[in-house]
């Protein structure tokens, strides 16, 4: 099979195409055609240094979320889930592949009126979306300032967000982010590579940080008594690192959802159901073959992609 091996840690230029041999299903397993392979921006740190959370050493085939068409079964499984639409997570290793083969009960079918593309980005970033914006507790008329909000993340999390009612603040860099967010239902933007972007924002209620650094810590300072802030992404290359006790003088909570395997499940299932129901829109905002990862990987890194980056394995 087609595949794309991280031949070391590095720069995208250890993703290098390649063969590999065709996985067969075990006892309770299925056998997927990849149709698309979702990328992450996590995928993009651990190529980089290793670190992370997958566990996987060089050389192995990366890629962590796919979608596809069931093609064949192990024993013990069941034959009627053959030809059916899937999206599976995997462990971090072997998703930049044209099969994959996986328990069975790991896939969630696609469901109808929703494409497999679709399903695809919104697998990861619609299950981290559907997760923070429960864990805020969103009251209707609260205020949410959504970093990183033409991201694949951010832009699903100014949807739903909105969907609960709250007046949505999208920050992210450069005026084509600003219009996407706005698009997406924004009420206000505003750019954060400006100096003193936070000044003109006013309090918020709840802060969504997907970003990080300097950035998280001016959105900090918005929150007032009663604010939550729920950090999930470093995409300036740092975490937050709000001190518990800065938080705690403000009379802000510092949320961290630590969701079990059922409810991880549960946020996929009502990403994909919302997504089929017309009311949740990813942004697949760039592809490329599978055999440009690497140039995947450098456009997710340079800030110049927007919503979500997949890889098209079968034409």
């Amino acid at each position: 099979m087609r595949a794309v091996w991280l031949t070391r840690f590095g720069d995208p230029s250890v993703l290098v195409p390649g063969d590999a041999p065709d996985p067969v299903p075990g006892p309770g397993q299925v056998l997927i055609d990849v149709a698309y392979a979702n990328i992450t921006f996590v995928e993009t740190q651990f190529r980089a240094t290793g670190d992370g959370p997958f566990n996987a050493r060089p050389p192995f085939i990366p890629g962590n979320g796919v979608g596809g068409v069931v093609a064949a079964v192990g024993p013990g499984a069941d034959a009627g889930l053959v030809g059916r639409r899937v999206v599976t997570s995997l462990t971090g290793t072997g998703g930049y592949a044209s099969r994959v083969a996986v328990d069975a009960v790991a896939p969630f079918e696609v469901p109808e009126g929703l494409a497999l593309d679709d399903a695809v980005a919104l697998l990861a970033d619609g299950r981290t979306a559907t997760m923070l914006v429960r864990a805020a507790a969103l009251a209707p008329g609260e205020r949410v300032l959504v970093e990183a909000a033409a991201g694949g993340v951010g832009g699903l999390a100014v949807q739903l967000a909105k969907a609960a009612g709250a007046e949505v603040v999208a920050a992210a860099g450069g005026e084509r982010k600003l219009a996407l967010a706005r698009e997406l239902g924004a009420d206000t933007t505003v750019d954060y590579r400006q100096s003193g972007w936070a000044g003109g924002v006013g309090a918020v209620d709840v802060v969504l940080d997907g970003v990080g650094g300097d950035v998280a810590r001016a959105a900090f300072e918005l929150l007032g008594p009663g604010g939550r802030m729920l950090s999930y992404g470093l995409a300036s290359g740092e975490w937050a690192a709000i001190p518990p006790e800065a938080a705690e003088a403000r009379g802000v909570t510092l949320i961290r959802p630590r969701p079990t395997p059922p409810e991880l499940r549960g946020y996929v299932e009502s990403a994909l159901a919302e997504g089929a129901a017309g009311r949740l829109r990813p942004v697949i905002g760039q592809r490329f073959p599978l055999e440009r990862a690497a140039d995947a990987h450098a456009a997710i890194e340079s800030r110049a992609t927007v919503g979500k980056t997949l890889l098209e394995v079968r034409p």
